[in-house]
């Protein structure tokens, strides 16, 4: 099987648990993590993952909900986007 692979960013004020949640709901949808960069800017954190969807049920759409409301509920902005999309936006 072929990986789909999705970039998902994570941005918001640093706190316990940010990235336990997001790979929390990632293995509940059966999304494998195959690359993870994470930092702390004073008191930011940001975290770019690179996730393979090809295990999951979930769709991009549906990925894209449920890391919504998870950011949501951790006061973050967590978003998703293909591969492909991500790369043509961050081209130089």
């Amino acid at each position: 099987m072929e990986a789909k692979r999705v970039i998902v960013t994570v941005i918001g004020k640093d706190r316990v648990g940010i990235i336990a949640s997001v790979a929390m709901a990632l293995a509940d949808n059966q999304i494998n993590i195959l690359d993870i960069s994470q930092t702390i800017l004073q008191e930011f954190f940001t975290m770019i993952m690179i996730v393979d969807i090809s295990g999951s049920s979930l769709g991009i759409r549906e990925l894209q909900d449920v890391l919504t409301r998870l950011g949501v509920d951790l006061g973050m902005q967590i978003q998703a986007q293909h591969e492909d999309i991500f790369r043509f936006m961050h081209r130089i």
